[in-house]
This record gives C-alpha cells, sequence and structure tokens, in this order.
C-alpha cells in the first residue's frame, strides 16, 4: 500500500478547490494501483464522506505531523497555493507542510499548481530553496514555469500541463434543471441565459457599479435572464446580495451550496457565462459553454491564453460599454468560440496525465 498525503485548500466550501481534490483523488485512483489517500482538510469529517479517503484537520499540528509521519509522498496541489496576494501567511503555511516532509525524509510533488505572484523578497527565497529539494514539479501553465525560473528554480525540472479539474467529464444538463428549479429559477428557452460568477470584496467598487449598469442593460435592452452563482460560497453570497439589492427582481441567484458535478451541470444550462471565477471558466469550458472572463488574477489571463481566448478585461478597467459589446461579439460567434475551445481541451487534458506518470515514476523508484 502506498499513501498519499494531498496538502491544498480543502474543505472551505469553495466550489473551484472542491472541483480541484474531486479531480486529483479521481486521477490518483484511475491511474495508480494499491494507494491509499488521506487529504488535509479544514471540514475532515465531510471531506471523506463526499470523497471516500481518510481526512485530518489541516489546523491541527498533531494530526499534520502524524499524517506526514505515516505518508510515502506528499502531493501539494492542485490551485494557487504559492502565492502571497491573497494571503501573506497562507504561502508559509504550505511551506511548513512540505518542510515537514522534507524533515521526515518523505517525497514531495508539486501537482499542476499555479504558482505567484509572490511579492515578499523573504518567501520567494523560501519557494525556491524548498521547491528546489522536492521529487517533481508540474505547473498548470506557462506563466508560473517563468515565474519560477524568475525566482531560482530550474526550468529544466519544472513540466507545463493544466488545471486538473479540466478533466472531469461533463455531467447530464437535467442535474442543474432540477436543481434550478428547487431554487425557484425557471430556465426561459426564449431568453438567453447569462451565469455571472462574480468575485469581488468590495461591495462599493467602480467594478460593481458598471456590473449592475451591464446587468440592468442585458435585461432591459436584451430581455435576457440573469442568474447570479457563487462559487466560493462564504465569499460571493454577499456580492450576489449586493446586486440582488440594487437591481431587485431583475436578477436571480442560486442560493445554495452544490458539489462539482451539480455546479458542473448549473453551469451548462447557460447560454453564456462571465466569470471572475477561474473554476466558473472552467466549468464552463468543460459543459461547452461560451464564456467571458474578467481577470482578477494572472491565473485568469493564463487560463484563457490556454484555451485560445482572452480576458475581455480586469475588475479596475471593467466599463458597461465594452461589456455589451463583448457580449454582442461572443453571442455572434459562440459556435466558432466552442470549437475551439474544445480543440485546445483536447490537448490540455491529454498533457494532464504526465502528474501521474511522474508520480508513478516516484513511486516505483
Amino acid at each position: 500500500m502506498y499513501r498519499i498525503l494531498i496538502s491544498g485548500y480543502y474543505g472551505f466550501n469553495n466550489i473551484g478547490d472542491e472541483s480541484i481534490l474531486r479531480a486529483v483523488i479521481d486521477n490518483l485512483q484511475d491511474r495508480l494501483d494499491n494507494i491509499e489517500i488521506t487529504v488535509l482538510s479544514q471540514d475532515p469529517v465531510s471531506t471523506a464522506e463526499k470523497y471516500g479517503v481518510k481526512s485530518v484537520n489541516r489546523k491541527s499540528i498533531k494530526s499534520i505531523v502524524a499524517a506526514v509521519r505515516r505518508c510515502d509522498l506528499l502531493v501539494s496541489g492542485g490551485g494557487s497555493l504559492l502565492q502571497d496576494v491573497t494571503s501573506k501567511k497562507s504561502i508559509l503555511y504550505y511551506l511548513i507542510i512540505m518542510w515537514m516532509a522534507q524533515f521526515f525524509r518523505k517525497k514531495i510533488f508539486i501537482y499542476s499548481q499555479g504558482i505567484g505572484p509572490i511579492n515578499s523578497s523573504l518567501n520567494r527565497k523560501l519557494t525556491a530553496g524548498t521547491l528546489a529539494r522536492v521529487s517533481g514539479i508540474v505547473v498548470r501553465d506557462e506563466a508560473s514555469k517563468e515565474f519560477l525560473a524568475e525566482i531560482g528554480v530550474n526550468s529544466d525540472r519544472v513540466v507545463v500541463t493544466a488545471d486538473p479539474v479540466l478533466r472531469i467529464k461533463r455531467v447530464p444538463l437535467m442535474i442543474g434543471e432540477e436543481i434550478l428549479r428547487k431554487e425557484g429559477i425557471k430556465i426561459n428557452k426564449e431568453q438567453l441565459t447569462v451565469g455571472f460568477a462574480i468575485r469581488e470584496r468590495k461591495l462599493n467598487s467602480e467594478f460593481i457599479e458598471e456590473l449592475c449598469i451591464a446587468m440592468d442593460r442585458l435585461v432591459t435592452e436584451q430581455n435576457a435572464q440573469i442568474i447570479l452563482i457563487p462559487f466560493h460560497y462564504s465569499e460571493d453570497v454577499s456580492v450576489i446580495e449586493e446586486i440582488e439589492k440594487r437591481l431587485g427582481d431583475k436578477v436571480c441567484s442560486v442560493k445554495h451550496k452544490y458539489l462539482t458535478n451539480e455546479m458542473l451541470s448549473i453551469i451548462g444550462n447557460m447560454d453564456l457565462l462571465v466569470g471572475v471565477r477561474l473554476h466558473a471558466l472552467i466549468h464552463s469550458a468543460i459543459m461547452d459553454v461560451p464564456m467571458i472572463g474578467i481577470s482578477y488574477d494572472p491565473k485568469i489571463n493564463s487560463f484563457m491564453k490556454s484555451i485560445g481566448m482572452k480576458a475581455m478585461c480586469s475588475i479596475y478597467d471593467f466599463n458597461n460599454e465594452d461589456f455589451i459589446e463583448e457580449f454582442n461579439k461572443t453571442i455572434q460567434h459562440k459556435e466558432v468560440i466552442k470549437k475551439r475551445v474544445q480543440e485546445r481541451l483536447v490537448n490540455l487534458t491529454k498533457a494532464l496525465d504526465t502528474n501521474e506518470e511522474m508520480i508513478k515514476e516516484i513511486m516505483e523508484k
């Protein structure tokens, strides 16, 4: 039995990270024999039940040390763990887990992570020094590889694949239809149904002001149906409530938490998805739904580039006029866009096999 311990941002009701975990567990179990998986989680009971694996509390030092000592391989990732933009402390948490593994002479594998930005010079040195001693490094985009080279990691050791969520299979639309019905949302086939997955912590920002104007115009000028979809439930509910307060019954929203397959199906029922959340855009690509990406982080730009598209803008220079123009172009050319994205996905998902191939080599050494 080969014991694998997974470290990441799991158990926080962030559908993007939960989708990553679902994909990583499925890929490991499908492609590797005789393994036992344990996950460090904020909610270990829920994680164990959802994914059929062992799980321990990511905040319990005693539990973490025991799990690291027991494992044969620490898998760090996926997601954007090694960055200090959204949090200056979280990067140290993930590095400390790796230092524990190195102390106990365990093998470490970086699994399709998005690396950076790392602004602190100390964090850059610590990251480069730590990754110099791991068994394998796989990143999800070229920007991450370039960043690692910038901070001193040998680029010959870094392999580029894609976000692991891209390998999740498409799901039937009826699942999402039933969920939306229970939420009190009826899809009207006579209208364009536009989903919005918004990340914004400043409720009085110019972005929210312009976004509400854009939504209002979609409703009044194009008779669109607007559905607000929370991807990181605890963070996104407040911005959804703010938009509902401003626009009233011109918009509707998904009110409850859902699992990966359920969220995939909800998004599959959209005619177009406007996403600030990376994994909302990835879910759109999987479900063959045209998308408009709005960037708050380089990872959005990197993903859009990987599927042959560009982010329309960032949350800092969004305006409703440009959005309506982009919306109209996207709807007009939706079939061309969908074909291009699906062609890119074939190559991206094939590249993801590299993770398990490298782990298998590590296991056999």
